[in-house]
């Protein structure tokens, strides 16, 4: 008899310890690795941006809920929030930190010394402060910078080749936007030279839309540049409808807003810049370190026009101009 007993407690402590043995691996196992993604915009209107983000980090063997899971903080385009999102993020010890947007890296360098940054931007990050050199960043920062500024005038240039009788051109923005301030003297110089008169309509939220394009139809805008910014490029949908409603031809820099129905897009492949920001973060997490990757210059500028808005708007695009278009929407 006590044989038997001695046999049946053996079992069950061998079945005890075989139960356990499933918890004890699932222990020792390392913890997958947390990148922080920190915008100034909609993590839901901006799905886009992460699926951007993530072909690149798929391009270095890293697949979310894999080897790799995200912490999201967004501003939603109240920009004065990122400082202190900037701080929560830090506070969960990410393994790298994605800053999407020029507000959001200078966020997150005032307030992370220690985490590495990958940021996308349309500033210079050397006279920002960002990194010491494009070549040798030197600190916790790296990232993409997209040409931005530079492109304000070639925007309002093909406004001018598409409605070239156009005597005021309104420029739609945001004022809390970080770089608010130089983008507009960008487009007050470039109305400037083609002899037009520039009208500046503000939003800061998006109920703020509809007074703006009834500024802009009472101060009898025939054109409209719309700046590149959360608030916009989060809406492409709305502010192509509203432009259409308003009888008002309009560019804007993502292709987005040409895919939505608007007339025209002109500007830097957000979605490559984005890609690439997801590559330095998987070689981040591979072991590299920001000092010493390079800021890349992204320079794919990309051109897509609607025909069937141009149609609708009364449009008539040069031969040229549409032999020149990376895409054309029939």
């Amino acid at each position: 008899m006590a044989i038997h007993l001695r046999r049946r407690e053996f079992i069950f402590t061998l079945g005890s310890a075989a139960a356990a043995w499933p918890f004890a691996a699932h222990a020792q196992q390392p913890a997958m690795p947390v990148i922080g993604i920190l915008s100034g915009g909609s993590q839901q209107a901006g799905r886009f941006r992460l699926a951007a983000i993530q072909r690149g980090l798929n391009a270095t063997g890293f697949v979310e809920g894999q080897n790799v899971a995200f912490e999201y903080r967004s501003a939603e385009g109240r920009y004065e929030r990122l400082p202190q999102l900037a701080v929560e993020l830090a506070g969960r010890r990410p393994a790298v930190i994605v800053a999407i947007g020029n507000t959001a890296t200078v966020a997150a360098k005032a307030a992370i010394t220690t985490i590495p940054i990958v940021f996308e931007t349309s500033v210079d990050p050397v006279e920002h402060g960002l990194v010491a050199s494009l070549a040798r960043p030197g600190g916790n920062l790296t990232g993409v910078t997209i040409l931005a500024a530079n492109l304000i005038a070639k925007q309002f240039e093909l406004l001018h080749e598409a409605v070239p009788k156009a005597a005021a051109l309104g420029f739609l923005e945001n004022p809390t936007n970080s770089n608010a301030g130089a983008i507009r003297k960008e487009a007050q110089a470039a109305a400037h030279a083609f002899g037009q008169k520039l009208v500046i309509a503000e939003a800061v939220v998006e109920s703020d839309f509809d007074t703006a394009f009834s500024t802009l139809e009472r101060q009898r805008v025939e054109a409209l540049l719309i700046r590149s910014d959360f608030l916009f490029n989060d809406r492409p949908q709305q502010l192509a409808a509203l432009a259409a409603r308003h009888k008002l031809p309009a560019i804007h820099p993502l292709r987005e807003f040409a895919m939505a129905g608007g007339l025209m897009s002109y500007g830097t492949s957000l979605t490559e810049a984005l890609r690439e920001v997801g590559v330095y973060a998987g070689r981040i997490l591979k072991g590299e370190t920001p000092a010493d990757l390079p800021v890349q210059q992204s320079a794919k500028v990309e051109l897509v026009i609607n025909l069937k808005a141009a149609t609708a708007l009364g449009v008539t695009f040069p031969l040229w101009l549409l032999g020149r278009a990376d895409e054309v929407i029939e």
